[in-house]
């Protein structure tokens, strides 16, 4: 029986974001969740007390409560706290799939002083990340339904104390850059890629399209995460 997956947006993202890839996912037989973190519910919550260990609670909780080891998808900013879930319950976690995303340790940026990050404008959203392959519709029901990123999870770290997280299976879905160029960049000691230097078991797989694949290519993800699942 394939490993339950559980589906973690990145930053201004919401459950609704993984909709297409669950969907798919629901078809092939898989059991399926995906999760809105903490402070992402809607424009009006409240982020100033959210901390970067109240992601990693909702992560672990939602792994708790599966019932059997997981997939555990994360994507962008959502790995830095879907890694330190690795580091609190690693034996509940059968792979942790980075979706354009990496094991961050230590701050992204540890300087921000804000209670929270807003999406940037098109233009600026444009000149930072790869859109290869999402639609105007895409991009404006993005701009429509983002929510500003809690601040904590820019400039808190969460603690890593458990060296079993690395040994727990890791694979890494290479999309707005290919892999050869992520695994240069691990050596210039961006602290967003830093776990991908001490982990024991890391396959990675090149799925050239948009920073959000869940929308550009949902079918082809689906695919690689229930291959994941079915493995485990």
């Amino acid at each position: 029986m394939a490993a339950p997956i559980i589906l973690v947006p990145g930053f201004w993202l919401g459950a609704w974001a993984w909709d297409e890839v669950a969907e798919a996912l629901r078809r092939d037989g898989h059991e399926v969740k995906a999760l809105t973190l903490p402070g992402l519910e809607s424009v009006d919550a409240d982020r100033s007390e959210i901390t970067m260990e109240d992601h990693v609670g909702a992560i672990c909780d939602a792994v708790r409560a599966a019932g059997a080891p997981v997939v555990l998808a994360v994507h962008s900013g959502a790995g830095a706290p879907g890694y330190a879930a690795s580091d609190r319950v690693p034996e509940l976690i059968a792979a942790v799939v980075y979706v354009d995303s990496a094991p961050a340790k230590g701050a992204m940026n540890p300087d921000f002083d804000g209670v929270e990050l807003p999406l940037p404008s098109a233009e600026e959203l444009a000149e930072e990340e790869n859109l290869d392959g999402l639609s105007e519709e895409q991009l404006e029901t993005f701009r429509r339904r983002a929510v500003p990123q809690p601040g904590s999870a820019l400039r808190e770290a969460a603690e890593l104390s458990n060296d079993a997280r690395l040994d727990v299976p890791t694979v890494v879905v290479c999309t707005g850059f290919p892999a050869e160029r992520v695994k240069a960049a691990v050596e210039e000691g961006y602290a967003w890629l830093a776990g991908l230097g001490e982990l024991r078991d890391v396959t990675w797989i090149d799925l050239p399209t948009s920073h959000w694949p869940m929308w550009s290519r949902p079918a082809e993800l689906a695919t690689i995460l229930g291959d994941v699942a079915a493995a485990r």
